[in-house]
């Protein structure tokens, strides 16, 4: 009996532990040599782990463990056969009597590993629509459900119960109860249950950054009247051009990365008894995910154009909601912007993400009341907040950093002709 052990790999640098997440393939199932058995979930992204050698699974780890790399995740008996059946018998030695020819066996049906069961991806949007995966017809290579099959199964409208009429007559109301009592326990019951690897990640990197920066918020508003009647009067042309819309992150990214090179304090970091200070711009875009929030940089926003910097945020965020981020892709930046406006936040003290030292923080854009020359008027103002390590970054360094950045949006041609 051969049996290969299946030890929880190197996967990167920073990476000194997995969570096992998910289980792909059953204890005792046959698998093929590079079928996927299990998911771990990382600090930063979810892998899959494929099967070293073909043979019979064995189950070593459990689903939710946390496991040290190279830690031994399960067994490989590569002596079995696959579907049960014994290995052929040596040859009999030779008989002058010609053998009958043997009954024919009919052929055994079977399924493949891979039918009904769905991918990763489409695993995640399974589980967020409360659909199971028998209920979705699976159209990839053996039967495997894809994305395309759970999404267009999410899509389908659920099949609505019939609609009892009610009774002609409603009985008495029964004599009002002490509201207390009127609850059963059963319903006030607790559920438990363990933190994703990335939460238990995310909570510890805001534990962090709240305890060992000197962190403070600087706050100003900025009026979009500008940005907005430039994006308006262009977006047209530019999607017809690049095949994208011309988005508020970009043009905040670019105003960023301007402002950021001519001020290298609110673009460095400490390392040690050291200050980093980076001559490029690499900003962090927090995206919303099903798992908790991720930070991947765009790099070089000061040598890209607006669209390139569309294109590589909508790139890294279709990439984030579908569990595909690489390791790579999740590291790196000297700066963050998070826009809690998308959720209809006014006003917000975002977290440094370390080990930068500044992030900013845009908000809803609402129309407010100004005085601009002597007159009340209505504008869309937006509240941009700086969160900024004082360590690095001095409290009048901060606001000059926002005002630069506001007087950019404020007057997008100066952007656009680098004045």
């Amino acid at each position: 009996m051969a049996i290969v052990e299946m030890k929880v790999p190197v996967i990167g640098e920073s990476i000194t532990e997995v969570t096992l997440s998910k289980w792909l393939k059953k204890d005792g199932e046959y698998v093929n040599l590079d079928d996927p058995i299990c998911e771990f979930e990382s600090d930063k992204a979810t892998l899959e782990f494929p099967a070293e050698a073909a043979g019979k699974l064995t189950y070593v780890a459990k689903e939710g463990d946390d496991l040290a790399i190279g830690a031994l995740v399960a067994k490989i008996d590569t002596a079995a056969v696959q579907n049960g059946a014994a290995p052929a018998p040596a040859a009999p030695a030779a008989d002058p009597k010609p053998a009958a020819a043997p009954a024919a066996v009919p052929a055994e049906s079977k399924t493949t590993y891979a039918e009904g069961h769905p991918s990763p991806a489409a695993a995640k949007i399974l589980k967020e629509n409360d659909l199971p995966a028998s209920a979705v017809q699976g159209t990839g290579r053996d039967g495997r459900i894809t994305k395309e099959d759970a999404q267009k199964a999410a899509a389908s409208p659920a099949p609505t119960a019939p609609i009892t009429p009610a009774p002609a007559s409603t009985p008495a109301l029964a004599p009002l109860q002490s509201f207390n009592h009127s609850i059963p326990q059963s319903l006030r019951g607790t559920d438990r249950k363990k933190m994703s690897r990335m939460r238990r990640t995310i909570a510890k990197r805001l534990v962090s950054a709240k305890n060992n920066t000197a962190m403070l918020t600087t706050f100003n508003e900025v009026d979009l009247t500008e940005v907005m009647a430039l994006r308006e009067k262009y977006q047209e042309a530019f999607v017809k051009k690049y095949g994208i819309k011309l988005g508020f992150m970009s043009l905040f990214a670019k105003a960023c990365a301007k402002v950021l090179l001519e001020m290298p304090d609110v673009n460095a970091m400490i390392d040690g008894e050291d200050i980093v200070y980076h001559n490029y711009v690499d900003i962090s875009i927090a995206i919303s995910t099903p798992n908790g929030l991720v930070v991947p940089p765009v790099r070089n926003v000061e040598s890209l154009n607006f669209a390139q910097v569309e294109l590589e945020i909508k790139a890294l965020a279709d990439k984030a909601r579908n569990g595909e981020l690489t390791l790579e892709e999740m590291s790196g930046g000297t700066f963050t912007i998070t826009n809690g406006g998308v959720f209809g936040s006014l006003l917000s003290t975002p977290i440094i993400n370390e080990p930068q030292s500044a992030i900013l923080g845009m908000h809803t854009i609402q129309q407010r009341p100004v005085a601009i020359d002597g007159q009340v008027v209505i504008r869309p103002m937006m509240y941009l907040a700086l969160s900024y390590d004082h360590r690095v970054i001095d409290g009048s360094t901060s606001v000059t950093f926002l005002v630069k950045v506001k007087k950019l949006l404020e007057d997008p041609t100066t952007l656009l002709l680098d004045l």
